[in-house]
């Protein structure tokens, strides 16, 4: 456990405290459809910047995807998810640039501020008729790609979208799998551009990632159709309280 802690360039501590994030972010991956990356966000910028959260959260997406991905790309809308991938490859950079201009502790206040509002958004079921359209498409794909490069939460922002088209459950569960997957894909070429993936993101990611994807399975196998309505809303309010929580630890710990 040591070695590995040196390896990652982290305390013991906070090598066990972000593998048991991981495990049940993963969890709720694989029984919700999202919030992996929200829920590591949410309990891990407490324990290491935003900005070095990103890439270990790409790491846990794409072994989330490719868990998930096979019945993402059976029931997805893949010209819905395509057009949201293409304006997400667009806003990542902007979302990077601003994370890495700002101090630490401001990323972390920005990123748990964002968790909160997406949340509490998906929370009321607020619904935006505007986004049925091209531009809501791609428009709604840059703000995710925004998102991705503030707090590696995306998928929330394209959950607000795909509520704004009424889509069936399980299509919009689909449509964000299949997102976040090509998402991931583009996005990696932004994170080498800012140098935010190097060779210590990496060993953290794929070390984490273990933990993440034994998640999912778990998550899937405690999948139950008939608690589905439950999930979301559960998933949601618990991103909030966990945000909350730490954005009001970062102010008395100022």
């Amino acid at each position: 456990m040591t070695l590995l802690a040196t390896l990652l360039l982290l305390t013991i501590s906070e090598v066990a405290i972000l593998a048991t994030i991981c495990l049940i972010a993963g969890m709720v991956r694989g029984f919700s459809g999202f919030a992996l990356s929200a829920m590591v966000m949410a309990s891990g910028a407490l324990i290491i910047p935003p900005v070095q959260l990103i890439p270990i959260c790409w790491w846990l997406e794409m072994t989330a995807s490719l868990f998930m991905l096979r019945s993402g790309w059976q029931e997805a809308n893949r010209k819905v998810a395509i057009g949201l991938a293409i304006g997400s490859t667009l806003g990542v950079p902007f979302g990077l640039a601003l994370t890495t201009a700002i101090a630490p502790e401001q990323s972390k206040l920005v990123a748990l501020g964002v968790i909160i509002v997406l949340a509490a958004l998906q929370l009321m079921r607020v619904r935006m008729p505007f986004l049925v359209s091209n531009w809501g498409l791609y428009g709604s794909g840059w703000l995710a790609g925004v998102a991705t490069g503030l707090a590696s939460v995306g998928g929330m922002v394209v959950a607000l979208y795909v509520l704004a088209q009424q889509a069936r459950p399980p299509q919009m569960r689909a449509s964000l799998v299949l997102f976040l997957f090509l998402g991931s894909v583009t996005t990696m070429i932004s994170l080498l551009s800012f140098g935010i993936m190097d060779q210590t993101a990496v060993k953290r990611g794929l070390v984490m990632a273990l933990p993440a994807g034994l998640g999912v399975v778990l998550g899937k196998l405690l999948f139950v159709p008939k608690w589905e309505h439950l999930y979301k809303p559960f998933c949601l309010t618990l991103l909030i309280v966990l945000a909350s929580t730490g954005i009001i630890r970062l102010i008395l710990g100022a």
